[in-house]
Order: structure tokens, then C-alpha cells, then sequence
């Protein structure tokens, strides 16, 4: 699956299908449970980047 950049963190999950819907990434995100280039990211709205890294357990997603 391919993210685009300029994607909020919150539709990239979705898109990935790592969450069902958009309450189910707020939940994860709120809790501390995603990353982004190897930091917990807390904003859902948070635009990604071309090469940003966005990790939640063992999945991995690369933007771009």
C-alpha cells in the first residue's frame, strides 16, 4: 500500500489498514502506541513526509 505525503497519520493507518476506523487510530495514537521515525508521535493530524517511517507494533509503513 502507498501513502502519499501530505497524509494525516490518522488516514495513513486507516489507508493501511492497521485500524478500522478513524476513533480506532485516535485510541492508538492517544495511547502511545504509534511511532513516527522512531518517536511516539501523539497528533493524529500530524502530515507525513516523503520517507517518513510510521511503526505501530510490528508493522512498519514507509511514506512515499
Amino acid at each position: 500500500m502507498r501513502i502519499l505525503p501530505g497524509t494525516t497519520l490518522g488516514r495513513a493507518l486507516k489507508a493501511a489498514s492497521l485500524v478500522g476506523t478513524g476513533g480506532e487510530a485516535k485510541v492508538l495514537i492517544q495511547a502511545g502506541e504509534v511511532s513516527v521515525n522512531g518517536e511516539v508521535e501523539m497528533r493524529r493530524g500530524r502530515r507525513l513526509e516523503e520517507g517518513d517511517v510510521v511503526e505501530v507494533g510490528d508493522e512498519r509503513l514507509e511514506i512515499g
